[in-house]
């Protein structure tokens, strides 16, 4: 049996320099029930965060918040010194408990958290550091500015945004280059469709978050269910290779805390869909969004 390899999804060059194979790995859910806390099981999420590079992923996206602080910490225990990777984190979301998020986009904590995430990652430079959401309790302009700082003092290497829309994306590169934005994105979740052809456009790495995600399409019968069936593939590797082939800026990140369910997604990687497949699957989707 062949070993998955993230390599078959081809490559994507982050801020026109870093270059990674474009399905990653998001690292959210190495930690407890709502994102909250230590994970259930240690040992499985290390051994999950260990077969990344084996199985070729070399773009992993975390967070400061996730757990908060658990997902960078388990990553630096697993991976450091991260030889051939790409860790990407973000900051800019406070935890008040289990599934509970705020925005806080205050310059000055914007800063430290970057800051934090520096040891807490154990490197000397954070290759790519996302605001996690525009507070719209503080002027954009002024977190912008708390980016460009940071860009400038050497403590990211890039930058990218996270929820926005193309006004904000502008609003943003008049600061500093944007090189990734992180969107909520799948075949049935279409509302950043302008977003992702404005990166494509500007030749910015998109994520889309929540990948896998299909909805009624993945139904027994369906037409993911149909495409999945055709290739010997579960719908859910089927609505990823579908998100890979979208678009050559895309960047997707599905996560996971077990071995099995890492490899069965890079695995989707190596699904070549047909013309006939694509369009079908995503006039399924328009008329699902």
């Amino acid at each position: 049996m062949t070993t998955p390899n993230a390599a078959a999804s081809g490559t994507f060059q982050v801020g026109g320099e870093a270059t990674v194979n474009r399905l990653g790995f998001g690292a959210m859910r190495v930690t407890g029930p709502g994102i909250w806390g230590p994970p259930q099981d240690k040992a499985e999420c290390l051994r999950a965060l260990r077969r990344l590079p084996e199985l070729g992923v070399t773009f992993i996206d975390t967070a400061d918040s996730y757990g908060p602080d658990v997902s960078e910490e388990l990553i630096r225990e697993a991976l450091h010194p991260y030889g051939g990777l790409l860790i990407a984190t973000k900051g800019g979301l406070t935890r008040g408990g289990p599934d509970q998020w705020t925005p806080k986009g205050d310059p000055d904590y914007l800063i430290a958290q970057a800051k934090k995430s520096l040891k807490k990652l154990g490197v000397e430079q954070i290759a790519l550091w996302q605001l996690h959401r525009i507070d719209p309790k503080v002027p954009r302009d002024e977190q912008f500015g708390a980016i460009r700082q940071l860009l400038d003092e050497g403590i990211i290497r890039h930058a990218g945004l996270s929820e926005v829309g193309v006004e904000e994306i502008r609003a943003a590169q008049s600061v500093f280059p944007v090189a990734t934005v992180q969107n909520r994105y799948n075949l049935a979740d279409r509302k950043s469709e302008d977003v992702l052809d404005y990166c494509q456009g500007a030749g910015i790495g998109f994520i889309p978050w929540y990948p896998l995600a299909a909805g009624d399409l993945a139904r027994p019968g369906g037409p993911l269910d149909a495409v999945a069936r055709a290739h010997g593939a579960t719908p859910g590797q089927v609505a990823l290779a579908w998100v890979l082939r979208r678009s050559p800026v895309m960047l997707p990140i599905p996560g996971t805390s077990k071995v099995a369910h890492l490899e069965e997604n890079v695995a989707a990687a190596a699904i070549t869909l047909s013309d006939e497949q694509f369009e079908a699957l995503s006039e399924a989707g328009r008329k699902a969004a």
